[in-house]
């Protein structure tokens, strides 16, 4: 997060890629959204000027340049307050749209353990497949934090289901491990 006291200053990306193959164009694009960078116009991207940013601008510009287009970094911020905090609005509601997608996975993977259990679905095999989407989850939550420089208002709740969601995967876990031992208990 920043501070008041403290410029904003923004990378901004000029890319220009050939029409084809379109394949370049959704690689670049896909790297660019895959940071969070906000589209301004056809081709042009901004992003916080702040190292979590970095590497994923540093490949949008090698896979533009790999594909035989250009690319143009430049450093800007805003000509006064009000453009300031324009920008970080956009960012900030962009992030918000973000941590709101993740909580819908977090109330589709709640959900997911909750059938599980009404169901008794009780296998090792469904355990590691609510295990790998934890892990999902945690990952996104580290990526969205990373790139939440400004403090969308949804990330304190998000931090929370994720824990919820962590809870609720150990629950299922001992579930699962006290129907194994009632199983093989049944079978001596």
């Amino acid at each position: 997060m920043t501070d008041d006291t403290t410029e904003v200053r923004w990378l901004v990306l000029v890319i220009r890629l050939p029409a084809e193959p379109t394949r370049h164009r959704v690689a670049v694009w896909r790297e660019l959204r895959k940071i969070g960078a906000l589209s301004l116009g056809q081709g042009i991207w901004v992003v916080p000027d702040v190292p979590a940013f970095a590497e994923g601008t540093r490949r949008a510009v090698e896979l533009t340049e790999r594909a035989e287009g250009q690319a143009v970094t430049l450093t800007a911020s805003g000509r006064s307050a009000e453009d300031a905090a324009r920008f970080e609005a956009m960012f900030t509601a962009a992030r918000s749209e973000d941590w709101s997608e993740f909580l819908a996975d977090c109330d589709k993977f709640e959900q997911e353990i909750a059938k599980e259990i009404r169901t008794a679905k009780f296998t090792l095999a469904e355990l590691e497949e609510e295990e790998q989407s934890l892990e999902r989850l945690r990952r996104w939550h580290r990526d969205l934090t990373a790139r939440d420089v400004f403090g969308a208002p949804e990330a304190p709740r998000a931090a929370e289901r994720l824990a919820r969601c962590a809870g609720d995967c150990e629950d299922y876990a001992e579930r699962v491990f006290a129907a194994l031992h009632r199983t093989e208990g049944e079978g001596t």
